[in-house]
């Protein structure tokens, strides 16, 4: 998860990955192949990608609608449609994010693309969500959000590449604990619960040889992540059920999404 190697074309990444199953064309081949052979093996795996995307947009929505107006996006990804800035800032213009991802391709596209609204502001930091304290004591994070108001925490599909020896939910709690009251996680994660065992064991063969880590985790290890908030309707679901009619219904879920807020 180190920054320090730079960008590597023959060595896959998630968010080139992901990029990839988006529609994007900021990948290199070997995050196409490592895409591709997935897709192969998994059927659904690129819509439930996107699924998880637009679970992205409505979370941002519908907490900007609550009045939050800070948001804090760990593992943010390549730039793609419906950026957390984008769909914050469309509600409520003065809206405040910081971008936290640790590859230096996803840092030089977030520069470029991300811009802020006159009223709002964006940062973007370049750092390893297993360092919390590096993160909340940055002085770009400092100086962009407010922690005596609400913020945000996004964590959407980054906690699956965390493996269990770097205890997530420390991690979780870490950031969480830094929120002030009325703050909220929005969170998803890859499972297996919601495939058939035959569809599961396909995805662990197709996935166990790639040098990209990912960790599926059970509906009751995710729900830990929520201890101190209070889940919103609907509770934690399948990200495509998650407060709309999903992009692509008939597809198979494997990812599970909620919301909560800290009292």
């Amino acid at each position: 998860m180190s920054s320090s190697q730079g960008i590597n074309p023959n060595i896959p990444h998630s968010a080139r990955v992901y990029d990839y199953w988006l529609g994007g064309k900021d990948n290199f081949e070997a995050d196409r192949r490592v895409a591709e052979q997935t897709m192969a093996a998994v059927p659904g795996i690129r819509e439930s990608a996107r699924n998880n995307r637009a679970f992205l947009g409505r979370a941002v929505r519908h907490l900007s609608q609550l009045g939050v107006r800070q948001f804090l996006d760990l593992g943010t990804g390549i730039p793609s449609q419906g950026n957390t800035h984008e769909v914050a800032q469309a509600e409520a213009p003065e809206s405040r994010v910081v971008y936290v991802d640790n590859d230096p391709i996803v840092m030089a596209h977030a520069r470029a693309l991300l811009t802020s609204t006159p009223e709002g502001r964006t940062a973007y930091i370049e750092a390893d969500v297993r360092e919390p304290r590096a993160i909340l004591e940055h002085p770009d994070v400092l100086e962009t959000l407010d922690f005596t108001q609400p913020i945000a925490l996004v964590m959407v599909a980054i906690l699956m590449h965390i493996p269990d020896a770097d205890d997530p939910e420390r991690l979780v709690k870490a950031y969480a604990q830094a929120l002030p009251s009325g703050s909220y996680l929005v969170l998803s994660h890859l499972t297996l619960d919601l495939v058939s065992k035959e569809t599961a064991d396909d995805y662990l063969t197709a996935t166990r040889p790639q040098a990209m880590h990912r960790t599926p985790r059970t509906g009751e290890q995710i729900a830990r992540y929520f201890d101190g908030f209070e889940l919103v309707e609907p509770g934690l679901v399948a990200v495509s059920e998650w407060r709309d009619t999903p992009l692509f219904p008939d597809s198979a879920a494997w990812m599970y999404a909620g919301v909560g807020r800290k009292p």
